[in-house]
């Protein structure tokens, strides 16, 4: 079953109430930003992508409240997993999908294991969240991922002297980050 598929077999009304269960959005605002993507989806052509999967699966991080307790952080993790395998990819290797144009969205498969362990709502939700991580306009989208593309090429280009004077090690992040907050 592919993308496209979903979008196509089901009303906004029943995406909207999926998105509002699973991720508390209920700003108008925000809510006709999702509509006016689904209505975009629903009106292209998919770009069938024969070799990419749509991966939904469960993770888990650990984060910090004001006063330093841990708090466990579930979310459902998205991404791609090629069919045919590049040299050094395994079973785990994933590919972001936030950068990836929309028509080929839609002409992904969704791996089996996503369209066993979550409804056909859930997944809607789940990968309209993060076709949206950078905006609700591809052509937004778009010029982000040539910003990252040109910032990444100018970075390639510099001098290591160049480089070294903008970049900074762990260690001595971490450092300025203890002075940072010693004098909080």
């Amino acid at each position: 079953m592919k993308f496209e598929d979903l979008i196509k077999a089901h009303s906004w009304l029943s995406i909207k109430i999926t998105l509002q269960q699973l991720y508390n959005i209920n700003h108008d605002d925000l809510i006709e930003e999702y509509n006016a993507v689904i209505d975009t989806l629903k009106q292209m052509e998919a770009e069938v992508d024969n070799n990419m999967l749509i991966v939904l699966k469960e993770g888990n991080s650990t984060d910090y409240d004001i006063d330093g307790q841990p708090i466990d952080i579930n979310y459902v993790a998205v991404s791609g997993r090629k069919i045919t395998k590049d040299v050094g990819d395994d079973e785990d290797t994933s590919y972001g999908l936030e950068f990836v144009k929309w028509e080929r969205w839609l002409g992904m498969s969704l791996a089996p294991e996503t369209l066993n362990n979550y409804n056909e709502l859930e997944i809607i939700a789940h990968c309209l969240n993060e076709l949206t991580t950078y905006g609700f306009e591809q052509e937004e989208i778009q010029r982000r991922d040539k910003a990252i593309s040109k910032t990444l090429e100018d970075y390639k280009n510099m001098t290591d002297e160049d480089k070294n004077s903008i970049t900074k090690t762990v260690d001595d992040f971490l450092k300025n980050l203890d002075d940072y907050t010693d004098n909080i």
